[in-house]
């Protein structure tokens, strides 16, 4: 694959995952509570099978508000990864690309807090900006890191070494 086809792949991608935010943020309240409603209940069922007496003590409402908020992290941080590959692959590297791929996450964070005060039931809160901001840096930082251990691999294995 190309220089130019890496680019465009890797830009594709944050686009397509930046689509799945926007559908998941334009669904109204109900819609989009049945769906962490879905995951509670799994982590429910799976404490129970696991550890019955602690399964009598778990806070539905608590445990539905972290999936919630576990999910905006999560999203995010992939996000975060996709845009920081994105700008390397287009060769926008060192502090200009982590800069920049912050700057991407943050301000999509933002906008998509505010596309949710015009969707039914739903609201945008700073608090859930901070989150995806976390987010998207852990997940920045994971990329580097990664990657930084992949190129000593690498210059290792073309030194004769195996580690």
């Amino acid at each position: 694959m190309g220089q130019y086809s890496k680019q465009i792949f890797s830009w594709t991608l944050v686009l397509l995952w930046m689509g799945l935010i926007f559908y998941m943020s334009a669904q109204p309240a109900t819609q989009s509570q049945e769906m962490s409603k879905g995951v509670v209940e799994v982590v429910v069922q799976t404490v129970e099978r696991v550890a019955p007496s602690l399964a009598e003590q778990l806070d539905i409402r608590y445990l539905h508000h972290i999936v919630r908020k576990n999910a905006h992290f999560i999203i995010y941080l992939i996000l975060g990864v996709l845009v920081i590959n994105a700008l390397n692959v287009s060769v926008v590297e060192g502090w200009k690309g982590i800069v920049f791929a912050l700057s991407i996450c943050i301000l999509y964070a933002i906008s998509d807090e505010v596309h949710q005060l015009f969707v039914p039931g739903r609201s945008g809160e700073v608090r859930d900006v901070i989150i995806d901001s976390a987010g998207s840096s852990v997940g920045i930082g994971v990329y580097l890191g990664l990657t930084n251990v992949m190129e000593k691999v690498r210059a290792r294995g073309e030194n004769g070494g195996i580690f």
